[in-house]
This record gives structure tokens, C-alpha cells and sequence, in this order.
């Protein structure tokens, strides 16, 4: 008997207990089809709570429904709730009396002999210790239902902060981007009239400004974080409040009272002497109408309870997709950044490039117009002296030199026509990226 395992499933929405014995090695989609059968919640809709608010785990078998050891298996609930009820309506009907207790509820001035008192004062008393456990299981329930809520508030905190943070980086980047694109733009009109222009290349860059205006939409998470807000201000009025805490004091007071009239009823010698019921059924009746306030209070409490936890729930998946549309956008302004740069350094690439070429074009020409009068002019003669006669400028030697200057002269005309055609290559290539 020791090694079966039972579990007691407490049904919140009609605050009824059921139990099965569970199988060896049985799963728990296997136990929840048999909870649908028993309760008529479908299985889809079947959220099962532990003490602590965790849910079981479906890919655990549902002997994590059952405590380990002996003492205390048989009072281990699982709390059962409907996902598809956001609000119950308790508090619901009393358990039932038995025959013997009814009897005396129905009138309670009737004598009865002593010994058979006895007998109906102690289901009396079980009556009333039961009602007073029935609301602790309740409570229980509601108290599992917070710590549930308090574990999905948790998680949105945490996806929240992940939004703000994600959401401040891309503001920050986007601003960045703007004061870099400005410059850029200004930058690049200012030496359009003596340097480089595309006007392929400058309608991407106004395109760039656009698309990174419209990336600003997904930092704007204003909307989320006050909802947010206004659910966790919700969430902290309902930990603070009354009904948040056990409210069963005046039933453990009545349920005292009857304990202590049930002693003195057997303290009496078992004559032939009778006595009425009227005190036991006065605490019956008052125990009845307190558990009827408390059980209000209780289930008013957990709608209100279950009502913010579904609010998370539809609030995650908002924040999934700002936060998806925050990295789409973030990436959007990497990659325009990215290729704005590859951009600029392939115009600072062209313009080294003509500034190279400009360079040895006039050294070639400074070259060219001081060679010859180098060569004509004799040594030690200054330029402003009188030409020699021709007889003195026919040196074989000065042939030469001259022919030298003229190859380099078409060899540096050589090298200047390839790096115009390079140019004008690496332009054409520009404008069609």
C-alpha cells in the first residue's frame, strides 16, 4: 500500500477534489486525459500548479505530481485551473451534512440522550474542522496562483528590460547615423564643384536618411512599457492586498469553540440525562456563513489574480515582435553604415588616384621644358649670355642627351595615358554601383 501513488488533484473552478491512482511510469498527458474525463476541462486548457506556483512539466512523467516519503502524501495537492476562465464564480456550496448533523441543524432545541450527543457533536465538529480545511486548500490554491503570476511577471520584467536596452542602443545608433550621414552630405557638396560627384551614389545616401528615419519607428516602445508599468503597479496592489493573505481566523476561532464543547460534552457521566444542540448548531451555522464571506473575498481575489496573469501572456508576444523589429532595424543601420563607408574610402581611393596622376604629369612636363636648355647651354655659360657659334653646339655627346630626353618624354606620355584610362575605368564602375 505504502508503494502506490495517489494523486489529489484539486479542482479550482469548482473547488472539488479528485484522485488517481497513478500507473508505473505513466505520463502526465496520460493523467491529464483521465483529468478531462473527470472534469470535462480538455487537456489544452489544463494548467496544473504545484504548491510553489511551478507548472509540471510535460516532458516529465506524473509521478512529479507525488511527494517523496510518507508523511504528508496524503494531503499534497496539485492545483488544477482553467486557462480558457479568466474569472470564477465562487464562492461555491458548502459540503454537504450528514444525516445526523442535519437532524440537529433542523432543530436544534430537540433532546437527545447523552451518548448518542456525543456522537452526533463529533461529526459536528469533523463537519466544521472540514470547512475549515476545505477554505486552507483553497487558499492554498490562490496563493499557488500568485506565485504563478509572480513567475510570469518576472519573465516580462526581464523581456522588458531586454526591449528598453535593445531599444536605447538603436536610439542611439540612429542618432549617431544622422549626424554622420549630415556631415557626409554637407562634406560631399562642398568639393563637388573641384573634386569627385555621383549622383547615383548621393540618391543613395538621401535614400539612406530616409530608411533610417523609418527605422526610428521600432525604437518607439512607449506604448508597451506603460502598459507594462500600469500591470506591475496592478500586480503590486494585489500582493498588498487583504484578500492576498489567510482570512480563516474567525472559522479556526469557531472551529475551536466546537472542539472545546465537544470536551465538555464528555466530560458528562452518561446517563439518563438529554440536552439540546443549540451551541453546537449556532458555530454550524456561523462557520457555514464565514467560509460562504471568506470564499467570496478568495475567488473575487484570484479572478483578479488570473485576469493579470493573461494580460502577460498577451503582452509577450508584443514584445517579441518589437523586440524582432528592433534587431531588424538595428542591422538596417549597420549595414547602410557599412556601406556608406566602403563608399567614401573608394572616392578617397579615386581621388589619391588622380591626385598621383596630376603629380607626375607635371613632373614629366618640368622635366621636359629644363632638359633641353640644360642640354644647349654649355657648361659654366649662364642663361643670359650669347649663344655660341653652331660649329661649338654639334657635339656628338649633346645628340645623345637629347634623344634620351625624348624617350623619357614618350615613356612618361605612356604612363600618364594608362592612368587617365584607369581613372575613367574606376568612375564608370562608381556609377553603376
Amino acid at each position: 500500500v505504502l508503494l502506490l501513488q495517489i494523486v489529489h488533484i484539486l479542482n479550482m473552478t469548482s473547488a472539488k477534489i479528485v484522485s488517481f491512482l497513478l500507473h508505473p511510469e505513466e505520463s502526465l498527458h496520460s493523467l491529464q486525459n483521465r483529468i478531462e474525463f473527470e472534469t470535462g476541462i480538455s487537456t489544452g486548457n489544463q494548467e496544473l500548479l504545484l504548491e510553489t506556483g511551478i507548472c509540471l512539466d510535460p516532458r516529465k512523467p506524473a509521478s512529479q505530481c507525488v511527494i517523496d516519503g510518507v508523511r504528508g502524501w496524503d494531503s499534497y495537492m496539485v492545483y488544477l485551473f482553467d486557462k480558457s476562465k479568466t474569472v470564477y464564480d465562487g464562492p461555491f456550496a458548502s459540503r454537504s451534512l450528514s444525516d445526523c448533523v442535519n437532524y440537529i441543524v433542523q432543530d436544534s432545541k430537540i433532546q437527545l440522550p447523552i451518548p448518542q450527543l456525543r456522537k452526533v457533536w463529533a461529526e459536528a465538529v469533523h463537519y466544521v474542522i472540514g470547512l475549515k480545511e476545505d477554505y486552507s486548500r483553497l487558499f492554498q490554491g490562490q496563493r499557488a496562483a500568485m506565485l504563478s503570476l509572480l513567475r510570469y511577471n518576472a519573465n516580462l520584467i526581464k523581456m522588458k528590460n531586454n526591449m528598453v536596452s535593445a531599444s536605447q542602443q538603436l536610439k542611439a545608433k540612429l542618432e549617431f547615423f544622422h549626424q554622420s550621414i549630415r556631415l557626409d552630405l554637407e562634406r560631399y557638396s562642398d568639393q563637388m564643384a573641384y573634386g569627385i560627384s555621383s549622383e547615383k551614389m548621393l540618391k543613395a545616401w538621401k535614400e539612406m536618411e530616409e530608411k533610417a528615419s523609418q527605422c526610428a519607428q521600432a525604437e518607439d516602445i512607449g506604448y508597451l512599457d506603460e502598459q507594462i508599468m500600469a500591470l506591475h503597479t496592478e500586480i503590486v496592489e494585489l500582493q498588498k492586498s487583504p484578500y492576498a493573505r489567510r482570512q480563516g481566523e474567525v472559522m479556526e476561532s469557531l472551529e475551536q469553540r466546537a472542539i472545546d464543547l465537544y470536551k465538555q460534552l464528555k466530560t458528562r457521566p452518561p446517563d439518563h440525562a438529554y440536552s439540546d444542540s443549540t451551541d453546537m448548531v449556532k458555530i454550524i451555522v456561523q462557520t457555514v456563513q464565514s467560509q460562504d464571506r471568506v470564499l467570496k473575498e478568495l475567488f473575487g481575489h484570484l479572478s483578479k489574480l488570473l485576469g493579470c496573469k493573461q494580460k502577460i501572456i498577451d503582452l509577450l508576444p508584443e514584445i517579441e515582435v518589437a523586440l524582432n523589429n528592433i534587431k531588424e532595424a538595428d542591422n538596417s543601420v549597420m549595414q547602410m553604415q557599412g556601406k556608406r563607408q566602403r563608399e567614401i574610402w573608394h572616392l578617397l581611393k579615386i581621388a589619391c588616384t588622380q591626385s598621383s596622376s596630376r603629380s607626375l604629369v607635371s613632373s614629366s612636363l618640368e622635366g621636359t621644358a629644363s632638359a633641353p636648355a640644360a642640354t644647349w647651354l654649355p657648361p659654366g655659360s649662364s642663361g643670359n649670355a650669347a649663344p655660341h657659334p653652331l660649329s661649338s653646339l654639334a657635339a656628338p655627346e649633346d645628340g645623345e642627351s637629347f634623344a634620351d630626353v625624348i624617350r623619357e618624354n614618350v615613356n612618361y606620355l605612356e604612363l600618364f595615358s594608362s592612368i587617365l584610362q584607369e581613372v575613367r575605368q574606376e568612375q564608370s564602375s562608381m556609377m553603376v554601383s
